[in-house]
C-alpha cells in the first residue's frame, strides 16, 4: 500500500480529489519510482475518477479498478493495462495469485484501503506524511471496524519542509495468506 496524507491524516484537501495540488513534488517523485516497480495496481473507482486524466498506462503493468458497478467503465477498459472488477478484495488477489502475481501495489483510497486491511490483505504500507493540516477531507482510512500492528522499516526526511516517507511493515500474526 502506498498513500500520502497530511499531518492529520487527510488525503484529500476538502472536497478536491486532486492531491497534486498540495503533495510535494519528492513524494510524486517517489510515487512515479514506485509505480514502476510494481507490474499490478489496484485502486478505487472514486481515487480513478480523480486521476485518471493523469494515467499513464503502459504495456506489461495492469492497473485493476475496484468498483461496484464495473458496467460504468465499460468503455475506458483496455485489456491488460485497464480493468475493472467488482470481486472482493480477498477473491481479486487469489485470481492474481492463480496467473502467477505474486505482488501487487494498493494505491486506495480510503474505502478500498479500508476494504484490504480489514481482510488483513496489506503487507507493507509507504506512508508519505506531508507537513499540512486540513481542517476538512477525506481519510486516509474509512470508517470500517478493523485493528492491525505495524512496525516502522525505515524514515527518509524528503525535503526541507519536513515532509516524511514512512515505510512499516504489518506484523505477521496480522496477515493471511491468499
Amino acid at each position: 500500500m502506498v498513500m500520502v496524507c497530511t499531518i492529520n491524516g487527510k488525503i484529500t484537501k476538502g472536497d478536491n480529489p486532486n492531491i497534486y495540488s498540495w503533495t510535494s513534488q519528492e513524494d510524486r517523485r517517489f510515487f512515479f519510482d514506485l509505480l514502476t516497480k510494481y507490474k499490478v495496481k489496484i485502486m478505487g473507482s472514486r481515487t480513478y475518477d480523480a486521476v485518471k486524466s493523469k494515467i499513464k498506462l503502459q504495456k506489461g503493468h495492469l492497473r485493476i479498478i475496484l468498483t461496484r458497478n464495473p458496467e460504468k467503465y465499460k468503455s475506458d477498459i483496455i485489456p491488460d493495462q485497464l480493468e475493472f472488477s467488482d470481486e472482493s478484495p480477498v477473491a481479486l488477489l487469489r485470481k492474481l495469485k492463480n496467473k502467477g502475481i505474486k505482488q501487487v501495489l494498493l494505491l486506495g483510497g480510503g474505502k478500498i484501503n479500508s476494504s484490504f486491511l480489514k481482510e488483513k490483505l496489506v503487507q507493507e504500507l509507504y506512508l508519505t506524511i506531508e507537513p499540512k493540516i486540513f481542517g476538512k477531507g477525506k481519510p486516509i482510512f474509512d470508517k470500517e471496524i478493523f485493528s492491525t500492528n505495524l512496525e516502522l522499516t525505515s524514515i527518509r526526511k524528503l525535503n526541507k519542509r519536513g515532509t516524511l516517507l514512512l515505510k512499516y511493515r504489518f506484523s505477521k500474526y496480522d496477515r493471511i495468506d491468499v
